[in-house]
């Protein structure tokens, strides 16, 4: 099985998602870290719930990105890690670990790219009045959300969907999509 490591910044309902997906072995991965930035989310309780190793830091305690990025890929390198999934990690991904993980890294961006990339995805479409939202997965570069896209799925707007109810049928095509889209590029299903 391949070792794959989840970067996450927050409540990480995706993450969940994907341990899910690994208990049931529609995923058939080996999570090996969780990384955050943020050693109070969520995410990182989720981590220690379900037994998996953690990896916190706090960005303005390291000399600027490549420093905090090289203690990320010594903590993945320790264990084997062969695939990065961004999974809600809020920060760009710098070249140390692009350069360590070329083509694999994959994030989940909650719109149709390349319409609407960056933090706000579905509120800007939302906002702009798409008729058609979805989440995209892609690999990462050194751009924001301008990565190969290898997935995208898709739904019509109802009449009356509140931007809550969007964001709901959003996280539902993730949780399904993203842990399959994973294992189709690690090849591992």
């Amino acid at each position: 099985m391949k070792k794959i490591a989840v970067f996450a910044s927050g409540f990480g309902s995706n993450f969940q998602a994907i341990i899910e997906a690994v208990k049931q072995q529609t995923l058939k991965a080996d999570i090996a870290l969780l990384v955050s930035d943020n050693p109070s989310s969520k995410a990182v309780e989720r981590a220690s719930a379900a037994g998996i190793d953690a990896f916190t830091f706090c960005a303005k305690e390291y000399a600027g990105k490549a420093a905090y990025e090289q203690a990320i890929l010594d903590e993945l390198r320790k264990r084997g890690v062969e695939y990065i999934v961004l999974a809600g990690y809020m920060r760009i991904i710098g070249k140390t670990l692009l350069e360590a993980y070329p083509m694999r890294i994959i994030n989940l961006h909650p719109a149709l790219l390349p319409s609407f990339p960056g933090a706000h995805g579905i509120a800007d479409a939302y906002n702009y009045g798409v008729k058609v939202f979805g989440i995209t997965i892609h690999f990462v570069d050194e751009g924001v959300d301008t990565g190969k896209i290898i997935n995208q799925f898709a739904f019509h707007i109802e009449e009356g969907d509140t931007l809550e109810i969007v964001e709901t049928k959003i996280h539902q095509l993730e949780h399904k999509y993203f842990p399959l889209t994973i294992g189709s590029v690690i090849g591992e299903q």
